[in-house]
């Protein structure tokens, strides 16, 4: 019994769980509504979406360009599959479930693709296509939030160092996500600091 009990995998905080399955939420169904004007703009090439603004918000815009099918598929599909199991691993947390350290290496792995994919869409929306998506700028700030969380999570847990820039890394770890977020906000007030 003691032995099981040693051996049983770490209990994620509550907050994580809430952080995971809200955010999953909110990214699946912004997902799900970029899929749906996607869908409208196939069907209609003169669909007008729901987030079209101006010449900066214009979501048609990046709905249109290549970029918006980086792996041949509509990439709300690759969000719609991501951001539901993330929900999911929230939800299982909230649930009182407990992963072994290769599930939270998987989820890492994910949460890192969907954070390094979504600054390469913001660099190509920013520089390339000129215009910017506020359904897609509400996916990538789920997704950099659940993964400097997630990070801090499992560098504590799993690194084994009790070191300052672990401790740090945890305790500021909201500081980190907000910077972070306040630092691509400022890029596209840059990138587009001419057009307002």
């Amino acid at each position: 019994m003691s032995t099981e009990i040693h051996n049983a995998p770490p209990k994620a905080p509550t907050w994580l769980g809430w952080v995971l399955m809200i955010g999953g939420i909110i990214g699946l169904i912004l997902s799900v509504i970029i899929m749906a004007e996607k869908l409208a703009i196939l069907e209609d090439p003169g669909h007008i979406t729901s987030c079209d603004f101006n010449a900066v918000l214009a979501c048609g815009d990046v709905m249109r360009s290549g970029q918006a099918n980086a792996f041949g598929i509509p990439n709300p599909l690759i969000g719609i599959a991501g951001f539901a199991a993330v929900a999911i691993i929230g939800a299982g947390i909230l649930a009182g479930g407990r992963f072994r350290g290769w599930f939270w290496f998987g989820a890492q792995v994910g949460l890192t693709f969907a954070m390094m994919f979504c600054h390469w869409l913001a660099y190509q929306s920013m520089s390339v296509i000129r215009a910017l998506c506020p359904y897609c700028m509400g996916v990538w700030t789920v997704s950099i939030i659940m993964f400097v969380l997630v990070t801090a999570w499992n560098v504590k847990t799993f690194s084994g160092s009790d070191s300052t820039f672990v401790n740090a890394l945890y305790k500021y770890k909201w500081v980190i996500a907000i910077v972070w977020l306040l630092l691509i906000a400022a890029a596209a007030v840059w990138s587009f600091r001419y057009m307002f």
